[in-house]
């Protein structure tokens, strides 16, 4: 017990170095702007601050990315309320009672409401992690290679079968995110492995690269195809900050009991707070005695929301230091931090130094609490002048968007190459969300492949196969079916009335309604079906090409191979069999605006997103970054001014930082080099 104690004490006095502080601090400005913003969202900002960490230590890492991380549900909150639009999905349910509030006029008891609920959710979920160590780590001590593995595993398809209504999808894009993992040089025996002979792919597909383009390279077009200022009302004085929050503690209990949800929520892999939220919301009503109120403008309808939205965080974290399970897409993120930084979770996260990394766990505990503290003091200080950033144009922020994404692919491995890896897996991420193909479960494989596959050869080469009968293995084999058909099985019982009996596999296929349009149908159905079959003739060739390498370096590609495989040709075979409901297509942004302005902004964007990859490809990032940002601006019709000014600051800002400070060696322009060669 005491070496928990001098580790949580150890762990507060490191985040206060000045280093790991200024960073935290650095973390929170940003997180303050996502999280306001609409757009962007919190995975997505994540994904791109995430090359910046290689030079920073463990703990500075993790107060930047946790900073940031930790405020965006808070500052999202305020765009909730004042516009009705939410600045994170995870803070939709605050709009429901907040903007009622705001349009009664009481914008400012609602904004202290949910301000100073969140900073109790926030330190609630905190604790939770604090309270779950003496709990979690005789179990994790426990395990060994097996059931590590299996842990693993049951994290991946507890993610897949519940971020979204596909199971049978979630588990194929796992699978095809495993299948990635394999990519490069078998670590033990060194055999190259689906490297098509280009010394590139000997090191593997790179997280970070993968990371922007499936959640960076979708935001952007939806961000572009959306147009216009992200609030067209404007803010008057806000007054009654305060009586919200009295309202906090006037209503204590029920924060405490929403907060509990939010952080139970968060354990469970892939529920996240987009569920939480609204059980949190859900619970404030049936709590009520009057729930005649709510919809309306009920301050309870606010408190809820906003306590599980912040404690959420501390309960996802849990299972992702504990067990390597990321809680949420933002702890799968995260986890991809864990392996830049060299940091493997479980065991040693769990353990006193020098065995272990504990401290660095409580620095987690800690950098949620302060960051939280700082935010909703800046937030009470400045409501009025934060609520006029919502007024800021999409096409303002696009081009530094774009630069970030460009700029954290190359710095991962300072290779250009990344930079298509990058594009190309934003074009697949972006066909994903369009064809209700889950994206996290697929970073998700990707991030764990190499764990899970270490854990495998350890299991298979200490126990034979005989360890695929211990009884952690068993257990944990048993749950993760359940996880798998629960939610199956629930959905079928619900819809059995109204559609009559479906079979269990087809229930896995099934996802949304399908849209009206019978055009819509077919058109959704062919590229579906396409874009299977695509990924039928891409694992079969990969297990193929697997029967050339030995047993060690085969072992993996096989054992996951297979079975994605036939859970693929059987989506495939429903989809030819039209048993597959349809979604997809018919969401998003676009669903408010003419078909042909869709399709113009969306070939504007992705030529855009092409342009400026072959401008660095031409001129070279120190060129390219002031001439594409210009003709960005000036081409969405921004003012001279105003064009020049940003171009200006930018350039500033990318030369200051990554050529001058960091010196990263940017290539130089093809141009350049043809104008040499003559």
């Amino acid at each position: 017990m005491l070496d928990i104690v001098q580790a949580f004490v150890s762990g507060f006095f490191q985040v206060f170095t000045f280093s790991t502080f200024t960073l935290m601090m650095i973390g929170i400005a940003v997180g303050f702007w996502v999280g306001i913003l609409p757009g962007l969202g919190g995975p997505t900002a994540l994904a791109l601050m995430l090359p910046f960490i290689f030079k920073m230590t463990p703990v500075e890492a993790f107060a930047f990315l946790l900073g940031m991380s930790a405020v965006t549900a808070t500052t999202g909150d305020i765009t909730s309320i004042l516009f009705g639009v939410p600045g994170e999905a995870i803070t939709a349910a605050t709009i429901v009672d907040g903007h009622p509030m705001a349009k009664k006029g009481e914008a400012g008891r609602a904004l202290g409401a949910a301000l100073m609920s969140s900073l109790v959710g926030a330190i609630f979920g905190a604790l939770c992690i604090v309270i779950a160590i003496p709990i979690v780590r005789p179990l994790v001590l426990t395990f060994g290679s097996p059931e590590f593995f299996m842990i693993a595993l049951l994290g991946v398809t507890f993610v897949a079968s519940l971020s979204g209504g596909n199971i049978l999808k979630g588990i194929i894009s796992a699978g095809v995110g495993f299948s990635l993992a394999t990519i490069g040089l078998d670590p033990i025996s060194g055999i190259q492995r689906f490297t098509f002979g280009q010394l590139f792919l000997w090191d593997g597909i790179g997280l970070v690269p993968v990371t922007l383009g499936l959640f960076a390279i979708p935001e952007i077009v939806d961000l572009a195809i959306i147009g216009g200022s992200i609030a067209h009302e404007k803010v008057g004085k806000l007054g009654g900050v305060w009586q919200g929050i009295k309202d906090t503690f006037v209503h204590w209990w029920l924060v405490m009991r929403c907060s509990a949800i939010g952080a139970y929520v968060g354990v469970i892999p892939g529920m996240g707070g987009a569920v939480s939220q609204w059980l949190a919301y859900a619970h404030a009503v049936q709590s009520s005695p009057n729930k005649e109120r709510f919809g309306k403008g009920a301050v309870e309808g606010v408190l809820g929301p906003g306590a599980a939205n912040n404690s959420g965080l501390g309960g996802s974290m849990i299972p992702t230091i504990a067990f390597g399970v990321p809680g949420s897409v933002v702890m799968a993120i995260l986890l991809g931090a864990f392996i830049i930084q060299g940091i493997v979770p479980g065991p040693d996260m769990l353990l006193a130094p020098p065995k272990g990394k504990l401290d660095l766990t409580f620095s987690f505990v800690w950098i949620i609490i302060i960051s939280n503290i700082i935010t909703v003091g800046i937030c009470l200080l400045f409501l009025n002048q934060l609520a006029k950033l919502t007024l800021v144009r999409a096409s303002l922020i696009m081009p530094f968007i774009l630069l970030l994404t460009y700029l954290g692919a190359f710095a991962e491995k300072n290779a250009f190459e990344d930079l298509i890896v990058t594009l190309i897996f934003g074009l697949l991420g972006w066909i994903m969300v369009k064809l209700d193909w889950q994206r996290p479960p697929l970073l998700l494989g990707l991030v764990l492949g190499p764990l899970m596959e270490n854990r495998l050869f350890l299991s298979t080469d200490n126990y034979g196969l005989a360890w695929l009968w211990r009884p952690g293995v068993l257990i944990l084999f048993a749950i993760t079916l359940f996880g798998i058909f629960y939610p199956v099985l629930k959905e079928r019982w619900s819809r059995k009335q109204s559609e009559g009996p479906v079979s269990a596999i087809s229930a896995m296929a099934a996802g949304a309604a399908p849209p009206a349009s019978q055009e819509e149908r077919g058109a959704i159905r062919f590229w579906d079906i396409l874009f299977t079959f695509i990924l039928v003739a891409a694992l079969a060739l990969g297990l193929w090409q697997s029967k050339a390498f030995g047993f060690r370096a085969g072992l993996f590609p096989w054992a996951i191979g297979y079975p994605v495989l036939a859970f693929t040709i059987i989506q495939l075979v429903l989809e030819l069999l039209g048993k597959v409901r349809l979604s997809g297509m018919e969401g998003g942004p676009e669903l408010d605006l003419p078909q042909s302005v869709v399709i113009r902004r969306t070939a504007a964007i992705l030529g855009w997103i092409l342009g400026f990859l072959a401008g660095i490809w031409l001129l070279g990032f120190s060129l390219a970054v002031p001439v594409i940002t210009l003709l960005y601006l000036k081409v969405s019709g921004e003012k001279w001014l105003i064009t020049v000014t940003l171009t200006l600051i930018t350039w500033a800002c990318f030369y200051g930082l990554f050529d001058y400070s960091l010196h990263i060696p940017f290539p130089e322009g093809a141009l350049f080099g043809w104008l040499q060669w003559k």
